[in-house]
């Protein structure tokens, strides 16, 4: 398992980040992305940190805090020392009825905090995200709280979450500007069938050295191959919840190829992608999530899929975006390139 560094910051993590999404659901969505209880969450942290993981993801919304607190039981039960994991959590999204209660605001961000170190049983978080963008507060207040957590010693780094290019380079210009703890990283779908963040984010991210988390690798499972061309199921989370959106019109072109490279390399068409995704610059570490122990260790041995460059030619080549404008104007030839 290969050490990155997160972004321009100092913290080296795991080309691969273990996702406990799928920890503590009960009913509705998060029944739906996963009801793993404490023994079965135990055996998949374990069998992470065995192979060489030492980053692992959550969010407070996640099961209702549920996840938060069975990946904070299984550390002690696993009597993980504290220095040995880069525990990341998030913030934003909606923790009850009240308006108060999501958001980005001063408020919600310091109180969540301490309420997310409560349920990890953690005295400080490694990384904090801003799990979505929020119109309703300024983000000047957001980054300000933010940086009071770093500076009160509650959290080590700040990230975002799903936030647009230009959202992330105004809050990149306040935090400079005012002295701010500096945003290390983004947290973005990114995939072979959904290619869209390489138009704006990823050159921003590249041109101010913020690292890249990728989640939903699989696109929720549809690059397992376990789907029919024709975008019928035959097994797989996307018989229960259909999300991420894909293009699937551009996805069956894609599946027959990425199946020849993974017989190509006696793999599975899962580690070819998300082989394909390590292999991107831009990206810092990629989010994995499982069910169970076998499904993680076959997602593991993507980092020893070595993809030449014919097969990330051909894959580039049937995945690649349809050109938008400014794109096809910018990629003009000009008489002041060398």
């Amino acid at each position: 398992m290969r050490m990155r560094r997160l972004g321009e910051s100092g913290l080296f993590v795991s080309e691969l980040c273990f996702g406990a999404m799928t920890f503590g659901g009960s009913e509705g969505i998060w029944g739906q992305v996963g009801k793993l209880g404490q023994d079965e969450a135990d055996a998949l942290v374990k069998a992470a940190l065995d192979a060489g993981i030492n980053f692992i993801d959550t969010a407070n919304i996640y099961a209702a805090g549920r996840s938060e607190e069975i990946l904070g039981q299984s550390l002690r039960n696993l009597g993980v020392a504290r220095d040995d994991v880069v525990i990341a959590t998030k913030v934003a999204a909606p923790m009850g009825e009240d308006q108060n209660r999501r958001g980005a605001s001063r408020r919600h961000i310091l109180s969540q905090c301490r309420a997310s170190m409560a349920r990890l049983g953690l005295g400080y978080i490694d990384l904090y995200q801003i799990h979505e963008f929020d119109p309703a507060t300024p983000i000047e207040e957001t980054l300000e709280a933010l940086d009071t957590l770093v500076r009160a010693g509650d959290v080590r780094y700040v990230g975002l979450s799903n936030w647009a290019a230009w959202q992330i380079m105004k809050a990149l210009g306040i935090g400079r500007a005012r002295n701010l703890a500096p945003i290390i990283s983004l947290q973005a779908y990114y995939t072979l069938v959904g290619r869209d963040i390489e138009r704006e984010i990823m050159p921003m991210l590249a041109s101010e050295c913020v690292g890249l988390m990728v989640w939903s690798p699989l696109a929720g499972g549809y690059l397992t191959g376990k789907y029919a061309d024709d975008g019928d199921s035959v097994g797989g989370r996307r018989t229960e919840l259909d999300f991420p959106p894909i293009d699937r019109s551009r996805g069956s072109v894609l599946i027959p190829v990425l199946r020849d490279v993974a017989q190509k390399h006696g793999c599975s068409p899962a580690q070819v992608s998300i082989a394909w995704l390590l292999k991107q610059s831009a990206v810092s570490s990629v989010i994995i999530g499982a069910k169970r122990v076998e499904q993680l260790a076959e997602n593991v041995r993507a980092t020893e899929v070595q993809l030449d460059d014919s097969d990330m030619t051909e894959l580039d080549a049937v995945s690649q975006l349809p050109i938008e404008y400014p794109g096809w104007l910018l990629n003009r030839p000009s008489d002041r390139n060398p």
